[in-house]
């Protein structure tokens, strides 16, 4: 049997999101949006929830595409807002919208999404060494200064404690247990 962090718990989707995602590298400027549009839903609830309707969100924000999220009008967010296969809270989806926007307006500058986020771990991964769940930050001086930049640039729902969320998840730190299998993996 192999040995997880425990958050992995006993969920099949679950274990799988730990076992072939969570912490391994993304560079990919889409799909860091792509993490940073759920971790801002995922605020308040469990990542269990938001992992269980990622298609449901993948489908209901055009595959995360920033160029049609930006130009949603009321009419689109109000069927969101009808949306059940989603998180249904109107601060979030708009904050959605307005990301895209921020999101477009930092691809037009000479710095992209992803260089500029991972700029917050020097470009590398961070590899913690926690032995147990109750030594994870909530967030860190690297977080906070990058919730603070994003929201310069006119980004919401991206708290230090999302923001490390994010870095956790796109693998910006290793947070995998010293005792999981991943943690030398990624």
């Amino acid at each position: 049997m192999k040995s997880r962090c425990q958050w992995a718990g006993e969920d099949p989707a679950y274990i799988a999101y730990h076992d072939d995602e969570w912490g391994v590298a993304v560079h990919d400027d889409m799909k860091l949006f792509e993490f940073l549009v759920l971790e801002g839903f995922q605020a308040g609830l469990s990542w269990l929830t938001i992992l269980k309707k990622r298609e449901n969100f993948r489908h209901a924000f055009d595959q995360f595409n920033p160029e049609i999220i930006a130009g949603y009008d009321s009419i689109k967010i109000n069927a969101l807002m009808n949306d059940s296969g989603i998180v249904r809270n109107r601060l979030k989806i708009e904050a959605t919208r307005s990301n895209a926007q921020a999101f477009l307006k930092m691809q037009s500058s000479s710095v992209g999404f992803s260089e500029h986020l991972w700029g917050f771990s020097d470009g590398k991964t961070k590899k913690n060494s926690w032995k147990t769940l109750e030594e994870l930050p909530a967030a860190t001086p690297e977080s906070r200064k990058m919730s603070a930049e994003l929201k310069k640039r006119g980004f919401k729902f991206v708290g230090p404690t999302i923001c490390y969320a994010l870095m956790q998840a796109v693998g910006m730190v290793n947070d995998h247990m010293t005792h999981c299998f991943r943690y030398n993996q990624v």
